[in-house]
């Protein structure tokens, strides 16, 4: 779980970023630790699952203002709200923003790297996901304009003979342009063509 995966914390208190500086050590997870918001978007982030752990009140830019541009800012980070000041009302509101967790000081240990250790197989799973669309859409450039056609009609059910009605072909080039298209897909049947089209959005 710990393996090739970075935890982010921003608090501006001294102590609290060295306590958990010591936490996340202890059960080997690598943490970067900033006292606020500015210093953390001045540093590149690791190409690595993570998950941002966020003080709500801070000097400058709060952890829930910060919350909220980092959609704008192209941040996907799953985010562990944490605070001595919080209340139920802010906390429904940073879940609905998408929180992983809204957890009032003094916490347990355990309910943070629980809470960490979601948001860390979160963001895992959206890389791969990420990951998984870019090769998909990488294999749909291949094809050429008459195979897509061709394509996004066989995946709306339509035979070779209507295919080549429609786009007024020859039965035989709709085939040639349908298996070329499988071949470049590297798929083998109709399922897996209409989940790769669904996954495309195409």
């Amino acid at each position: 779980m710990t393996d090739a995966a970075m935890v982010y914390v921003i608090d501006d208190d001294n102590s609290v970023r060295a306590a958990l500086e010591d936490l996340l050590a202890s059960v080997g997870l690598p943490v970067r630790a900033f006292a606020s918001a500015a210093q953390f978007l001045a540093q590149p982030l690791a190409d690595v699952p993570a998950c941002l752990v966020l003080d709500v009140r801070m000097p400058g830019l709060s952890g829930m203002e910060f919350q909220r541009q980092m959609q704008t800012l192209g941040l996907q980070l799953p985010v562990v709200f944490i605070t001595g000041h919080g209340d139920i009302a802010m906390g429904v509101k940073a879940m609905k923003s998408g929180a992983i967790d809204f957890l009032a000081k003094p916490f347990r240990d355990q309910d943070l790297l629980d809470a960490i250790h979601q948001g860390i197989a979160q963001d895992r799973a959206r890389r791969l996901a990420d990951a998984d669309r870019a090769e998909i859409g990488g294999r749909w450039q291949t094809l050429s304009d008459g195979e897509r056609e061709v394509v996004q009609l066989v995946v709306k059910g339509l035979l070779n003979k209507q295919i080549a009605h429609q786009l007024q072909l020859s039965e035989v080039t709709v085939k040639v342009r349908r298996g070329n298209a499988m071949r470049k897909l590297q798929l083998s049947s109709l399922a897996d063509l209409v989940r790769l089209t669904e996954k495309l959005g195409v």
